[in-house]
C-alpha cells in the first residue's frame, strides 16, 4: 500500500497575491488544504522540502500527513502551479482524505513472468497500451502498483484489466468494457516477411499468362522448330548454280 509521508506546513492568515508574494520571498510556498467537511485553510510549506517531495516524480499521488502548526490531516496534493519562466513551484493545493474517502488516481502498471511467456520466448514483444490505470481508491487501500502476469501468454495474447490483481474496494474509473492493457505482438521481422510474402503472391497471382501458340510479336522471330503462322509468305527458293 502507499506509504503516507510526514509534511509539516504553517497557517496563513492572510490571502491574495501580497501576502503569498512575501510568503515565497521568506522561503515558503503557499498553498490550499481544501475538501472533507472544514473550510478550505491557507498553509504555507518550507520551499526546499516541497521540492524534494516534488522530484521523486510522483508527487500528486503520494499521501501526506499535514502537520499544521500541530494539528494532523491526511491530504494527497491535488494541482501544482508553476511559474511560466523558471518551472519552480509557485502554489500548492491539498485535498483532505478523512477516514472512508476515496479518490482517483492513476496507478502504474508493472508486469512479472516476462522469462516464462511463450510468446517472448519465441522472440515476440511486449506492446504496453497503458502504462497507468486510473483507478477510483479507498484513502486506506492505495496500491502503489497493479501487476500483471505475462507468464501464460503466446503472441497475439492480451493482458486486460479483468486480469489484474487490485486490493477491495479498488476499480477502474471505465467499467464498461474490459480494456486491454498489454499485450504481445510478433517482432517485426516476422511481421515484414508476411507482409513480403503477401505482396509477392498477390503480384504472381495478377500477373497476366501467356496463351499457348500465341503468334509472336511483329518484328519477332519464331521459335525454333515453330511451324509458319497461317498465311504467311514463304521465303524464296535460293535460284540454282549454273
Amino acid at each position: 500500500m502507499r506509504e503516507v509521508q510526514q509534511l509539516s506546513a504553517e497557517a496563513r492568515n492572510e490571502t491574495g497575491k501580497g501576502p503569498a508574494f512575501r510568503a515565497r520571498q521568506k522561503g515558503f510556498i503557499p498553498g490550499v488544504v481544501y475538501g472533507g467537511n472544514t473550510d478550505p485553510q491557507s498553509v504555507a510549506v518550507d520551499t526546499r522540502t516541497l521540492e524534494r517531495h516534488v522530484e521523486t516524480g510522483h508527487f500528486l499521488t503520494t499521501l501526506f500527513e499535514l502537520d499544521i502548526s500541530g494539528a494532523k490531516t491526511r491530504v494527497i496534493p491535488r494541482q501544482l502551479q508553476l511559474d511560466p519562466v523558471t518551472d519552480r513551484v509557485v502554489h500548492v493545493d491539498f485535498m483532505r482524505l478523512p477516514k472512508g474517502a476515496k479518490v482517483r488516481l492513476a496507478i502504474p502498471v508493472r508486469f512479472k513472468g516476462q522469462e516464462s511467456s511463450p510468446g517472448l520466448k519465441r522472440g515476440g514483444v511486449l506492446n504496453i497500451v497503458r502504462h497507468d490505470v486510473e483507478m477510483l481508491c479507498p484513502a486506506e487501500s492505495i496500491p502503489d502498483f497493479i501487476e500483471g502476469d505475462l507468464s501464460k501468454l503466446d503472441i497475439h495474447d492480451s493482458l486486460h484489466i479483468s486480469d489484474f490483481a487490485v486490493p477491495e474496494g479498488v476499480v477502474p474509473t471505465i467499467r464498461e468494457r474490459n480494456f486491454t492493457v498489454a499485450s504481445i505482438v510478433a517482432p517485426t521481422s516476422v511481421i515484414e516477411e508476411q507482409r513480403a510474402a503477401a505482396a509477392a503472391a498477390a503480384a504472381a497471382a495478377s500477373a497476366p499468362v501467356a496463351e499457348e501458340g500465341a503468334a509472336p510479336a511483329e518484328g519477332a522471330a519464331p521459335a525454333a522448330g515453330a511451324a509458319p503462322a497461317a498465311g504467311a509468305a514463304k521465303a524464296p527458293a535460293a535460284p540454282a548454280k549454273k
